[in-house]
């Protein structure tokens, strides 16, 4: 019985996430508003973060030339990447420009010790 109920409640949840899985078009735009993200948040100006978000662009030009081709799976796996690589452009992004927020913050700080001293 127990095991019963258990296999039922996996397959409910199965079929929940299934019921549930983003479109190609959601996938799309969420990657693409991503990389918007990005691209508003500095990435062009960091050659890191650049790099990623240039792949997350070719990427998304891969997944719909893939979902136009008819392989819709692998098309959802390219804008996942795409996805991710937009992300990591943004968070490189934003850690270049908390470094260099410390950086100034480090020379004001030296500045007063000299000015101290």
């Amino acid at each position: 019985m127990r095991n019963a109920v258990f296999l039922a409640l996996v397959g409910a949840s199965v079929a929940g996430c299934a019921a549930h899985a983003p479109s190609f078009g959601e996938r799309l735009g969420a990657s693409e508003a991503m990389i918007r993200a990005a691209e508003e948040d500095g990435a062009d100006e960091d050659p890191r973060a650049e790099a990623h978000l240039r792949l997350a662009r070719e990427q998304v030009q891969r997944a719909t030339r893939l979902s136009a081709d008819g392989v819709p799976d692998r098309a959802r796996r390219m804008l996942l990447r795409a996805q991710a690589d937009a992300e990591l452009a943004l968070a490189l992004a934003r850690e270049a420009r908390a470094q260099a927020r410390t950086h100034e913050a480090l020379e004001g700080v030296e500045s007063i010790h000299r000015q101290i001293r």
